[in-house]
């Protein structure tokens, strides 16, 4: 029996609300909120996109990275990282993260797919057009 594309899309929506109920998207949301309402890993998470986007111009221009702001940049990632409320977040989106994984590697499986074939969009395997993206 073929199946429709409202009946796959059903069921996704069924999926999404079960994924929604499970401890390691309560834990990530947790930890989002937590970051979000800690002025002080607010300011660093918000500084080091500034940085991030402030280097990315300078490049684009044709002008290298400094030394200093080299490690200006890795001063502020090491106090990022050491950040409690950021680690929390970190571990709880690694969690996250790997609940979908499995997900979708579960989603996966039934559809035959050849073992050494990348799924669409993961970025490898795959059908290539003559000419294109060399």
């Amino acid at each position: 029996m073929a199946v429709d594309t409202q009946q796959i899309m059903d069921e996704a929506t069924k999926l999404g609300e079960l994924v929604a109920q499970h401890p390691a998207v309560a834990r990530y949301k947790e930890a989002r909120r937590s970051v979000e309402n800690d002025s002080d890993a607010h300011h660093l998470m918000a500084e080091f996109d500034r940085q991030i986007e402030s280097l990315a111009r300078q490049q684009a221009a044709g002008m290298p990275v400094t030394d200093a702001q080299q490690t200006s940049l890795e001063a502020l990632q090491n106090k990022i990282v050491s950040h409690i409320k950021i680690k929390a977040l970190n571990m709880a989106q690694v969690e996250f993260i790997d609940l979908l994984r499995k997900i979708t590697q579960t989603i996966q499986k039934p559809l035959n797919l050849s073992e050494g074939a990348a799924a669409p969009g993961a970025g490898g395997g795959g059908p290539r057009l003559s000419g294109l993206g060399r």
